[in-house]
């Protein structure tokens, strides 16, 4: 029998959306391993398969800066209840540990943590802070930085009881009105589409054989004819880039054009991007 725990069926159910005998079924085939059970599920075409963001129990904010309009900062932090993620206190520490970064041009976690705030080191500080203010555990999660000619800072609450949940930045090589507009439309883009690349040079180049090669044995199980399969591999292998490629995107308030359409037509294009969902 393979190994498996329960968890591992939710989890892979979660992150799939396919139905729990078919997931049984994919872990049984795969003995246990979790990557194949997700190719096989992708390869059969089960209903509800489609690539969607992992649920969590994770708390917290996201919190963005943007200084002199071309160097933006994006903070992920945590915390364990809700309640506390929406309470003034805690509002206010994330608050601290984001100025904490601007003000040292940090753009990695571990340097943050070693950074000083209020006289002690970030990661004492969300500790003791965390422990004896708000009685749960803080996490400072993630911290990204981008430069460019115009950054734009978009920030999204997915509950009004909450503060936001979804922080996006977007850097342009350009500071016109059209640059900065378009700017701010593929931020709230991103914020809903969920690109994870920004350019398809940025695609690993193992990420790309392997979705080639389910592309190829998908068509193979759908019983296409063998002189199609090249030109299929082909078009689903650019599905891929649409789906997880920025500027491949189709544009969110115009699927007829591309992200990189929008901003060509703007007078601009992205240099760089990052996005964060509290617990994703």
């Amino acid at each position: 029998m393979a190994n498996y725990t329960a968890a591992d069926i939710k989890a892979l159910r979660e992150k799939t959306g396919a139905g729990m005998m078919d997931v049984k079924k994919a872990l049984d085939e795969a003995d246990g391993d979790v990557e194949k059970a997700i190719e096989a599920i992708r390869i059969k075409g089960l209903k509800g398969a489609a690539k969607r963001e992992g649920r969590s129990a994770a708390e917290g904010i996201v919190l963005a800066e943007v200084v002199d309009g071309t160097a933006g900062y994006l903070l992920e932090i945590n915390a364990e209840t809700d309640f506390v993620a929406k309470s003034d206190k805690f509002v206010s520490l994330a608050e601290k540990v984001l100025q904490t970064a601007v003000a040292n041009q940090l753009d990695t976690v571990e340097a943050l943590l070693e950074a000083e705030v209020e006289g002690r080191k970030v990661s004492d500080f969300v500790t003791e802070e965390g422990g004896a203010i708000l009685g749960e555990k803080i996490v400072v999660r993630r911290l990204a930085k981008v430069t460019g000619a115009y950054v734009d800072a978009y920030l999204h609450k997915t509950s009004k009881d909450l503060p936001a949940q979804v922080g996006v930045l977007v850097a342009v090589d350009a500071d016109t009105e059209d640059a900065k507009t378009a700017a701010h439309d593929v931020a709230v883009h991103a914020a809903a589409i969920v690109p994870t690349y920004l350019t398809r040079d940025e695609v690993p180049a193992e990420t790309v054989e392997n979705e080639r090669r389910i592309a190829e044995e998908t068509a193979k199980a759908e019983n296409k004819p063998e002189r199609a399969i090249p030109k299929i591999v082909e078009g689903r292998t650019n599905a891929y880039f649409k789906e997880h490629v920025l500027v491949d995107q189709p544009f969110a308030k115009d699927p007829k054009q591309s992200v990189a359409k929008v901003l060509q037509a703007a007078g601009t294009q992205a240099v760089a991007f990052a996005r964060f969902r509290v617990g994703n």
